[in-house]
C-alpha cells in the first residue's frame, strides 16, 4: 500500500512530489514524508495527513529540484516521525548523529534485514528507527564510492526479499536512482526541462507526464536532467518501452497487462510482501493494543465471512486447529444471523472482508456482538472501513486496490493474515516454541519468491486452459487443508468463465460425484506432498478407471506423473502449512485463461459486483 514518487527536475519539485503522494492517499497510509537536495539532505515528515505535510512544507520553506517523497503505514515499529520516510544515512564515529550522503524511500520487505544490521553496526552505524529501510541506506552508504548507481547495484546483491526503492544522494544533485523486486516501481518520462520521475504507480503523475515507462522485475533506474537508463536484473543495459498512460486513478492503470484480474494475479508477490512487511517477530500487538489480554481470554474461534473471504476462513480452521490446538468454526455470514446458535463470550470472532463493508459479514458481526460475544477482530483490505471500525482488533491486509470482480490478492493476503493469527494464538497459549515460530518466520518471508516461481508456470497452465476452454462441467478435489483451496479453484473458474464447476474432499469421490466422472468432466486435484498424499493417489486411480481426465497439481517429489489422461504440473517446492498460498495461484491463472479463451468479460462476469453492500 505504501506509495514513492520521485523526481529530477530544474525547477521546484516539492509541490510535485507533495501532489503525487495526494494522489495515492487511496492506498492507505499512517505516515508521510519528503526529502529534497537543498545544498545538503532536508527533509519533512509527518504521523499526519499529506495535508499537514504540504503546510509543514510550507512552513519550512522546503524547496529542491531533486527529491523523493513516501507514504506509508507503520510496520517496523509504531507509527512515528523516527520511523517514517524518507530516510537518511548518518556517519560513523563522531559523525554518526550527523545526516550522511544518502536519502533512500522503500517499500516491500527485506528479509535478511537482521543480519544486514548487526554487520552495519559493527562497522559504526548508528540506527534511529525500526524498519527495514534503514538498512538498505546505511548499506548504500557503506558501499558508496562517487557514483550512487554503482552503490545500488552492490547493495542489491546482498538484500533479500521484495522491495521498490529510491534514492539520491547530496555529492551527486540532480541524480535518484530507483530498484525493483517483488513490488512495482515506473519511470516518468517528463515534457519540460529533461526532468524525470519515479513513483510507484502512475496515478502519482497524474498531470505531469503521461509517458510511462513499465520497469521489470529485477530492473534498476538512473534518472538525470534529459536522460535515463535501466538495467536488468543481470546488469545488462535495456530498452523498456515508453508507454503514453492516462492516469485517472492508480487501481485504473493496466499497465502491461491485458485485464485487471491478470494484473492482480501477478500483483501477489507484492501484496503478500506487503501484507508481511515489518512482521518481525510473533507477537499479539500485530493486530492491536488490546490483543494480548484478548488473545489469553478467549478459548475458541468463530470465523465469519462470505465467497471468497469464507474459503480462506476454511483453510484457517485447519491451522488454528492443527497449530494453535483452539476449536475453530467457520460460518456462512448470510447463513449465521439465521439461525439460532449458541453464544459464547470466551470466543474471537473473526471476520474477513476485502472491502470492509460487506453486508452480510457487517450483519453477522453485529449480531455475534448481540449475542454478547465482543470479542472481535477483522483481517481487512481497507483500513477505514466500517468493519475495522467495529471490530476491537484489525489486521489490515496490504492487497492494494482490486479491481477484478473474482478476487484473488485479497484472498492470497487473508490467508497470510489468518496464519500469522494462528502464530500469535499458538505463542499466546504456550503452544509455539522459539524454533517453531523462526521457522514459520521464514517460511513467510519467503513468500513473496516462491509465489514469483509459482508464476512462472503461467505457460502450462494455458495449455491445459485451451482444454478447459471446450468443457461446460469441471471438478475440483482437495483433500484436508486443500479441501478450501480446491472450493476456491472451482469458485472461480465459474466466475468468469460460467462454466459449472463444483468442489469436493477427494475422499468423497466415490460417495457420489464419482458418478459424473466422464471424459468431458476434467478434474483438478491439488497434490501437495503432505500426510493424506497416498490417499489422494488412491482417489486419482478411481477417476481414471472411470475414464475421467485428471489435470493434477502436484509437488515435486510426489511421484506423480503425466500419461495418459493425466496432466501435471509440477510446483516449485514444498512449502508445508503455507502451502494453500502456493497452490490457488494456477488455479487462479486456468480461470483466467479459460475465461480468455471462451472470450468472457473477465473484469465485470455478468450478475456479479465487487463489493456486495446489500444482502
Amino acid at each position: 500500500m505504501c506509495g514513492i514518487v520521485g523526481a529530477v527536475s530544474s525547477r521546484n519539485i516539492v509541490p510535485i512530489l507533495v501532489q503525487g503522494l495526494q494522489r495515492l492517499e487511496y492506498r492507505g497510509y499512517d505516515s508521510c514524508g519528503v526529502a529534497v537536495y537543498a545544498g545538503g539532505l532536508k527533509r519533512a515528515r509527518s504521523t499526519s495527513r499529506v495535508a499537514e505535510l504540504m503546510a509543514q512544507v510550507s512552513a519550512d520553506k522546503l524547496e529542491g529540484g531533486t527529491g523523493i517523497a513516501h507514504t506509508r503505514w507503520a510496520t517496523h515499529g509504531a507509527p512515528a516521525v523516527h520511523n517514517a520516510h524518507p530516510h537518511f544515512s548518518h556517519g560513523t564515529g563522531q559523525a554518526a548523529q550527523k545526516p550522511g550522503k544518502v536519502a533512500l524511500v522503500h517499500n516491500g520487505i527485506i528479509e535478511n534485514h537482521d543480519e544486514l544490521r548487526a554487520a552495519l553496526q559493527a562497522k559504526g552505524y548508528v540506527f534511529a528507527s525500526q524498519t527495514d529501510t534503514e538498512v538498505i541506506v546505511h548499506l548504500m552508504d557503506s558501499l558508496y564510492d562517487g557514483d550512487l548507481f554503482e552503490a545500488l547495484k552492490a547493495a542489491t546483491r546482498q538484500l533479500q526479499g521484495a522491495y521498490a526503492i529510491a534514492a539520491f544522494c547530496k555529492d551527486e544533485p540532480h541524480r535518484v536512482v530507483g530498484a525493483r523486486a517483488g513490488s512495482p516501481l515506473i519511470l516518468g518520462v517528463g515534457k519540460e526541462g529533461g526532468e524525470n520521475f519515479l513513483a510507484s504507480d502512475a496515478m502519482a503523475l497524474a498531470g505531469v507526464t503521461d509517458q510511462i515507462l513499465y520497469l521489470e522485475e529485477g530492473d534498476l533506474v538512473d534518472i538525470q536532467l534529459g536522460k535515463y537508463w535501466v538495467i536488468d536484473r543481470a546488469h545488462n543495459r535495456v530498452e523498456r518501452e515508453v508507454k503514453t498512460v492516462q492516469a485517472h486513478s492508480g487501481a485504473a492503470e493496466l499497465g502491461p497487462y491485458r485485464h485487471y484480474m491478470q494484473k492482480e494475479i501477478f500483483e501477489q508477490p507484492r501484496a503478500i510482501a506487503d501484507t508481511l512487511e515489518g512482521v518481525n517477530g510473533i507477537v499479539p500487538e500485530l493486530f492491536g493494543d488490546a490483543a494480548y489480554r484478548t488473545f489469553k481470554d478467549i478459548d475458541s474461534v468463530l470465523i465469519l465471512a462470505c465467497g471468497t473471504s469464507y474459503y480462506s476462513g476454511c483453510a484457517a480452521k485447519y491451522w488454528l486447529e492443527g497449530i494453535a490446538k483452539i476449536p475453530t468454526q467457520v460460518e456462512v455470514a448470510s447463513e449465521y444471523r439465521y439461525r439460532t446458535s449458541v453464544p459464547d463470550p470466551r470466543t474471537l470472532v473473526v471476520t474477513i472482508t476485502q472491502s470492509g463493508e460487506t453486508a452480510d459479514t457487517l450483519a453477522a458481526l453485529r449480531h455475534a456482538q448481540s449475542l454478547g460475544m465482543m470479542q472481535t477482530l477483522t483481517i481487512c483490505n481497507v483500513a477505514t472501513s466500517a468493519m475495522v471500525r467495529e471490530c476491537r482488533l484489525a489486521y489490515i491486509t496490504r492487497a492494494g486496490v482490486e479491481i477484478g470482480v473474482a478476487s484473488t490478492k485479497a484472498f492470497t493476503t487473508q490467508l497470510a493474515g489468518l496464519f500469522l493469527l494462528t502464530l500469535v494464538l499458538a505463542q499466546s497459549k504456550g503452544r509455539l516454541s522459539e524454533e517453531e515460530e523462526a521457522g514459520h518466520l521464514k517460511a513467510m518471508r519467503h513468500l513473496p519468491a516462491a509465489l514469483q516461481a509459482v508464476l512462472a508456470l503461467e505457460p502450462q497452465v494455458i495449455s491445459w486452459a485451451e482444454d478447459f476452454a471446450k468443457m461446460e462441467n469441471a471438478l475440483f478435489l482437495g483433500r484436508g487443508l486443500h479441501y478450501p483451496i480446491a472450493l476456491e479453484g472451482a469458485l472461480k473458474l465459474k466466475e468468469i468463465s460460467y462454466i459449472h464447476a463444483e468442489a469436493y474432499p477427494a475422499g468423497e469421490l466415490k460417495h457420489g460425484p464419482l458418478a459424473l466422472v466422464t471424459s468431458a468432466m476434467p478434474v483438478v486435484t491439488v497434490a501437495p506432498n503432505d500426510s493424506l498424499l497416498e490417499k489422494l493417489k488412491s482417489n486419482l486411480q478411481e477417476v481414471r478407471a472411470r475414464g475421467g481426465v485428471l489435470y493434477v497439481l502436484a509437488d515435486a517429489d510426489t511421484k506423480i506423473e503425466s500419461g495418459e489422461g493425466i496432466h501435471v504440473i509440477r510446483m516449485p517446492e514444498h512449502y508445508g502449512a503455507l502451502s494453500p498460498l502456493l497452490h490457488v495461484v494456477p488455479l487462479q491463472l486456468l480461470a483466467y485463461h479459460t475465461a480468455c479463451a471462451r472470450g468472457t468479460d473477465v473484469d465485470k462476469p455478468r450478475n456479479l459486483a465487487k463489493s456486495v453492500t446489500v444482502e
